[in-house]
């Protein structure tokens, strides 16, 4: 039985324009790796109403679960949560256990919870909230897409709370083989060996370093046995 498949959805012009590095498909990548969810895909769209919307429905489509990163601040450009709700006919206005939240924060703090922080109290009709940790504004799940902050410790934080309530399947295992050859001299080698394995996934990198080419070969999949295998055999038919 395969894994869930998963997409994830990164949404900024700030991304698009190269001002800010995403950080966060790396940390959801790995995360649900470990969690036997597979990352298939990654869309990077601007602050658009229509892209964000046509995104979210294919996405959603096609995969078990989507995860956004990006636009459920505070400012006139966060349009996430609204598009979201566009996106599977739902309203959404403050919610009170989400302004609940923002009360109990704000009054903690002593900062005023005005008009822009509210925003962050809009949610769809019969979405979830994540917990957030670190800034208590609350992402939310509606359907199967799971909307998150872009801030990349409170995307962590929101990733750390989905992920439990989620069921993966297998953990991906990896090994890798540094070969100091050129991908050329080692091609009819993997070629065989990926048909013979057919259940892993053989990848290769190639490399330069102080003028030596070579490749690291990373053998994946989900059964360690089958990858000592492959990983074995493939030393030996280099003589490594």
């Amino acid at each position: 039985m395969s894994n869930p498949k998963a997409a994830m959805l990164v949404i900024g012009d700030e991304i698009l324009s190269g001002r800010t590095r995403d950080a966060n498909m790396f940390h959801l990548a790995g995360e649900l790796t470990k969690h036997g969810i597979d990352l298939s895909e990654v869309r990077i769209v601007s602050d658009d109403e229509t892209a964000i919307e046509q995104a979210v429905k294919a996405l959603s489509a096609a995969n078990d679960h989507v995860f956004t990163s990006g636009g459920i601040g505070p400012t006139h450009d966060d349009i996430t949560a609204d598009c979201i709700a566009r996106a599977f006919g739902k309203h959404i206005d403050v919610r009170p256990d989400a302004r609940a939240l923002l009360e109990a924060h704000y009054e903690a703090t002593g900062l005023e919870l005005n008009e822009a922080r509210l925003r962050m109290a809009r949610i769809p009709d019969d979405a979830i909230l994540i917990e957030n940790p670190v800034s208590t504004a609350p992402g939310f799940t509606l359907e199967n897409v799971h909307v998150m902050a872009g801030v990349p410790s409170v995307f962590r934080a929101m990733v750390a709370s989905v992920l439990p309530t989620l069921t993966g399947g297998a953990p991906l295992l990896s090994q890798t083989l540094r070969v100091n050859r050129g991908e050329g001299d080692i091609a009819s080698t993997l070629s065989t060996l990926a048909e013979d394995f057919a259940d892993l996934s053989i990848g290769c990198y190639p490399f330069q370093k102080d003028g030596v080419f070579g490749a690291n070969v990373v053998v994946r999949g989900t059964d360690g046995a089958r990858i000592d295998a492959a990983v074995t055999r493939l030393a030996r038919e280099l003589e490594l």
